[in-house]
């Protein structure tokens, strides 16, 4: 019963994760305005009338190019609380960041040799 007490802000807060979700996604569905017709079927450009067809092909850079950028922005999220704490880790924790931020360049630098960094 000990660990009921000492985990029950967890559960409260996963019971509460739990409902809101899907209870927002029900009022949302009851009070949404349904209307149907050609103009709600038609794709939203801006405003301006869409022309030609709505399938193009998007070079394979771009897919690269985010991926790079969501790895590198992963790495910021996990240096960020390394960094809060920098002075109450030690010494071994320098050295595991310092092999962490290697094999990241290590990546950069393939990622820029293959030209994932060229945007045109």
């Amino acid at each position: 019963m000990n660990n009921f007490h000492t985990h029950s802000p967890f559960l409260i807060l996963l019971g509460i994760l739990c409902f809101v979700p899907p209870t927002v996604v029900a009022i949302s569905w009851l009070f949404v305005p349904r209307s149907e017709g050609a103009e709600k079927r038609t794709t939203y450009e801006s405003g301006i009338e869409p022309m030609g067809e709505a399938w193009i092909q998007f070079s394979v850079r771009y897919y690269m190019y985010a991926l790079v950028f969501v790895i590198f922005d992963v790495e910021t999220m996990f240096l960020y609380p390394w960094a809060v704490v920098f002075d109450q880790v030690g010494a071994l924790a320098l050295l595991e960041v310092c092999l962490f931020l290697f094999i990241l360049l290590i990546g950069l630098v393939y990622a820029w040799r293959k030209g994932a960094l060229e945007w045109l």
